[in-house]
């Protein structure tokens, strides 16, 4: 028998034992995990990037 698993669910994976186990912090793997789908480019890539060009045009327009 064959198990596959994404890409992105394996490195999700792996980013949520690097925070559980204190090596790194939860605004990094946040922002590692956000850029991942989007270069990875998975079915989540749209709406995170819709997200991101939200928040880009958020935080530019505060004065």
């Amino acid at each position: 028998m064959l198990v596959t698993a994404s890409g992105a669910v394996v490195f999700g994976l792996i980013t949520v034992v690097l925070v559980r186990s204190q090596r790194v912090s939860t605004g990094s793997a946040v922002a590692v995990w956000l850029s991942g789908f989007t270069a990875a480019s998975t079915g989540l890539a749209g709406p995170v990037n819709s997200a991101l060009t939200a928040l880009a045009h958020a935080l530019s327009t505060i004065h």
